[in-house]
């Protein structure tokens, strides 16, 4: 388990550029995440979301500008010592066929194999400690084929909590589960973000992030429109530059924070009506 106390490198965009075939998806853009915090990016489809994801993990290089962890550019970094520090999980990975927990969940130690020991104390009991934590103990001979997609999400985070990685990062975790599974997925998170790590994830379910996020980014066109906590962006201006819809901000009775809900909008009902 990780100490509260332990230094987190911080890690930042400085003016980067992102480009697909079809134009470019980020434009000159500056952040910097806040360290032992959660925190969501969010905004409408096609607004570069998961391609800044993919940049800040290096799936993706830049066109122009740097990612630094610390102050380490993360192009320059050896990939098993950049793994040991930041862990991504994507969304719908591509899952082995017939591999069962216990294997997959291994193989998020990975980044700590040697040449000379290939496996060690170390791994075994980073291991255990991510099967207890995700509450995998008694499935680890199934095939995660077997196991619902709330099972197999669970599977997925226990990998990347093996890795032992202080920055976490997360493209859409929640999506295509029932709500229990979203809740166990997002409450595992805070617990995550309470034991020191740092969490990076891209959620579409606004409500999602107002009630879970210490911090939030919202991206249009590519560009990050504000960043702040989540009481600071309850704002129905923001949320209408950003998707484009009228809304009412209320507090969550439940948890007590925010929730956004969409008005009527006679711009947005359907183009055809079927008889």
């Amino acid at each position: 388990m990780q100490n509260n106390n332990e230094i987190t490198k911080t890690l930042s965009a400085h003016h980067v550029s992102l480009s697909y075939s079809e134009g470019q998806i980020i434009n000159r853009m500056q952040l910097a995440i806040p360290a032992k915090k959660l925190t969501v990016i969010l905004g409408p489809n096609g607004c570069g979301k998961s391609s800044l994801l993919k940049m800040l993990s290096r799936i993706k290089h830049p066109d122009e500008g740097c990612i630094l962890l610390g102050e380490e550019n993360i192009l320059k970094m050896n990939s098993k010592t950049l793994a040991r520090e930041l862990a991504l999980l994507v969304q719908k990975p591509e899952l082995p066929e017939g591999i069962e927990v216990i294997e997959l969940v291994s193989r998020g130690r990975y980044p700590h194999q040697k040449m000379w020991q290939q496996w060690s104390l170390d791994d075994e009991t980073a291991v255990q400690e991510a099967l207890i934590a995700t509450g995998l103990t008694e499935l680890i001979h199934r095939p995660v084929a077997s196991l619902s997609g709330g099972q197999q999400q669970q599977v997925w985070l226990a990998m990347v909590l093996a890795q032992k990685s202080n920055i976490l990062m997360l493209d859409e975790p929640t999506s295509f589960l029932d709500i229990r599974a979203q809740l166990l997925v997002m409450n595992f998170c805070l617990s995550l973000r309470d034991q020191g790590k740092t969490l990076v994830m891209v959620l579409h379910d606004i409500n999602q992030a107002f009630r879970y996020a210490d911090n939030i980014i919202m991206m249009h066109e590519g560009k990050i429109v504000a960043e702040g906590k989540p009481e600071d962006l309850a704002n129905p201006d923001i949320i209408h530059t950003v998707y484009g819809v009228n809304t009412t901000i209320i507090t969550d009775p439940e948890s007590q924070t925010l929730m956004i809900i969409p008005k009527k909008d006679p711009s947005i009902e359907p183009l055809y009506s079927f008889s």
